[in-house]
Formats: structure tokens, sequence, C-alpha cells
């Protein structure tokens, strides 16, 4: 069978540079790195903390191989820091994953492995953010992939609250952050070199808000109000899709081929939302949960689907200067030539497939300039932005002390719309 697979390979000269989140061999599928028992939970621990992560992935030549990890220190913007494994590790600073299990009963064979993070011999000492790589044969040049994880020091106290923007442009689509950080014991005596703010939007760095220096800071307190800055474009809710069950299709499948190696899947044509009223129901915020009603354990009973999407555009013609692309965290939100939709001019629908293992999974549909890229992708003419929408934001505040060359993570807060807008 051809694995259609929603993660592009990158060439050997994004290789060396190792991106976060990203997959660099096609044999690896739903590589999932979440916070021990809740594939929802973003992987956060705390520097020598009882908190433990789980790590899976499936390797599509059902096959065993020697799969090995290693931690990378980064700083805040995720470069990597230079300094040795030594400083930030104790242990081992390269483990093997020898836990894994054959496929059982799937027509789509693979080799699943998992493994529980930090292990008793490899500890993280330093906070900050971590790049957990993954490779073959305890040989980093044959990388896998790459996953975030934030090692957290609780040393700052945030308070923050969800606004509506002032300005009217933006105040019925945006959401606007406001918060103020006390640095308790730390010392600063030079904020606008060693503090730095990050903002997330349901775990997305693909958007992240890297703040600038505060509004306003008096001793130990700093406060970010700025009118303009942090404002998110609200978007709306996820859309989903049910794959908990290949035999009994869920309301979002139109049809289902079976074949001797594998399942195709048609999901219902989606339509453009962003005229539409804003509806509320619940989401995982573009998060997805490998889950089965058929089986026992989805780790290694679960099946894969090819499974073919399709967005109808208004008036079934498409858009002018702009390419259209699916999203979540299936797809890494990554916006490359595997994510990219195409036209088919006989339907009226763009299309695109993706291999997906049997869960529950959130996505949308986000457009791209197709001349100007600087802009990010947009909900704007697919799914809408809407000041009302349910998102999770987490504020990540990093400190760097005078002399060090790593930026220490060491606060965090996390908030929703629902409790806090106002």
């Amino acid at each position: 069978m051809k694995y259609f697979l929603i993660l592009v390979v990158f060439a050997v000269g994004e290789l060396k540079a190792q991106a976060p989140d990203s997959i660099y061999m096609p044999n690896i599928c739903s590589a999932k790195l979440y916070l021990k028992g809740n594939q929802l939970a973003y992987p956060v621990i705390s520097p020598g903390g009882d908190s433990q992560l789980e790590l899976v992935f499936d390797d599509l030549d059902a096959d065993v191989k020697s799969y090995y990890y290693t931690y990378q220190l980064c700083n805040a913007d995720w470069k990597p820091v230079e300094i040795s494994t030594f400083d930030y590790i104790k242990g081992f600073a390269q483990n093997q994953i020898t836990d894994y299990r054959y496929s059982s009963v799937a027509l789509v064979h693979y080799t699943h492995y998992h493994i529980r993070l930090p292990e008793t011999n490899s500890h993280i000492t330093l906070s900050g953010n971590y790049l957990l790589k993954v490779y073959l044969n305890n040989d980093t040049a044959q990388l896998a992939f790459t996953k975030r994880l934030l090692v957290v020091q609780n040393a700052v106290a945030i308070s923050a609250q969800i606004l509506q923007p002032m300005n009217p442009q933006f105040s019925g689509t945006h959401q606007k952050l406001q918060f103020t950080v006390n640095s308790k014991s730390l010392t600063i005596s030079s904020p606008f070199q060693q503090l730095h703010v990050v903002i997330l939007q349901n775990n997305r760095w693909d958007n992240a808000i890297y703040m600038g220096n505060p509004s306003f800071y008096s001793g130990t307190t700093f406060q970010y109000n700025s009118d303009d800055i942090p404002v998110f474009p609200g978007g709306n809710q996820w859309r989903y899709i049910d794959l908990q069950s290949f035999r009994f299709q869920s309301d979002r499948i139109a049809k289902a081929d079976y074949q001797k190696n594998g399942t195709v899947l048609y999901a219902k044509p989606d339509k453009d939302r962003s005229g539409q009223p804003y509806y509320f129901y619940g989401d995982n915020n573009g998060a997805y949960v490998m889950q089965t009603t058929d089986l026992v354990d989805p780790n290694w009973q679960a099946d894969y689907a090819r499974v073919h999407f399709a967005f109808v555009p208004p008036d079934k013609t498409p858009f002018e200067d702009k390419d259209l692309y699916l999203m979540g965290e299936f797809t890494g939100y990554k916006i490359n030539d595997a994510t990219k939709m195409t036209f088919n001019a006989t339907t009226g629908a763009y299309e695109g497939t993706a291999l997906l293992k049997m869960g529950l999974y959130n996505y949308a549909y986000v457009t791209l300039n197709s001349h100007d890229r600087s802009s990010g992708p947009s909900f704007e003419f697919t799914e809408g932005n809407f000041f009302e929408t349910e998102n999770n934001y987490d504020i990540l505040v990093y400190y760097r002390p005078l002399g060090s060359r790593a930026d220490q993570l060491v606060g965090m807060y996390s908030l929703n719309t629902m409790n806090t807008v106002r």
C-alpha cells in the first residue's frame, strides 16, 4: 500500500537545522509527546519533579529498529544553546527506546514504540525549552523526528486576563491578553535584556507572539498591557472527524472503501464558515486523540486509513492569489506541500489526503497568500474569526541571568477564554 503521509520529509539542509515538531523519516507516523495519561496535555514538567511524559510513535516499516533519544536545550526562540549536555542532563545523554510491540489485527502493519520520560537514568536539571530528538542506531545524523517539551521552574508569579480589543477593527474578531509578571526573588537588573515572554494560543508555535519590552515596570512588577499586543485572531471552533471505528462510520464520513491492504475513507465535503454566525460546541482546540471503540488497545491494535478531505469554496471558485492548507495537530501545524489542498475543477472543491490512525481529530482549513507568505496562515476566508471563540492561552516567561548563555523558563500561566474573557 502506498502511504500518504501528512508530513513532508525535509531536505538535507533543513535536517541539519533540526526544526521542532518535525518528521524526517517517511516511515514515522502518529508521533505524540504528552503528559502521562492525558493525550491532550502539553508536555510540561519541572526540574526534579515527579511528573512523567509519554512518547509514542509508529514505524510503518513494521520491523524493529534501534531508536535512541536525547534532549537539546534551546533558548526562547528555539535556537539551540551551545553548552555541554553535562550542564543540563544528569545521567545518560543518549538512551535507547526498547519498549515496542507489533501491530495486531490492523491491515496497515506497523511497529508501535512507547517510552515514559524522564527515565531514572537521565534527568533534565535546568528549566527551559527542550527539543526531544529521536534518531536511529545511536547516530544523531539519522534523525527520525523531533518534539518540543517545556521544563518550567516556577520562580515568578503571573496574573492575566483576556479582554475584548478596544480597536473597533478587531473587537469582534480578536482576543487580547493583559498580564503582569512579578519576579519575586529573581534579580532582574536589566529587564529589557534578561526578560522574555512568549504567548501561545492552543499550544501552537506557528502563530506564537514573542513579546517586546514590558509596558511598565516598577521594582519586581512588570506589566504588559499595550493596546495592540498581544492580540490574536479568535478563529473558530475546530472542525472534527470521528475515526474511532472504520466499521461504523460517524456522521462526518460520506463513504468507505474497504480494501485488502487498508481502508480509504471519504469525509463529507466541508463548506466555508466565515460568513456564518459563531456557534459554540466542544472541541480539543486543534489536537487529536488516538482511541478506538472497536478494539482494546489503540496503541498497537488501531488501524490506519487513508482519509480524503474536501473543502468547497464559495461559488465553487478557487481563491484568487491564495493557497489552501489543512491544519491541525496531526499536520504538525505545518504549511508545506504535504498539507496543501489541490483544487479540482470537476468537483469545484479543494482536495487533500492524510494517513490517520483511529481516533478523534480536530482540523481546520487556512489560506496563505500565494505571493506574500509573510502574513502567515489565516482563518479569515475559511473558518472566520470570532471574539467569542473558546481558546486556551499560555504565557511563558523566560529569564537569562547576567553572563549566562541560556534562557531559563521561570514561569508558565494558562488561561481559557470561557473563564476569563471580559
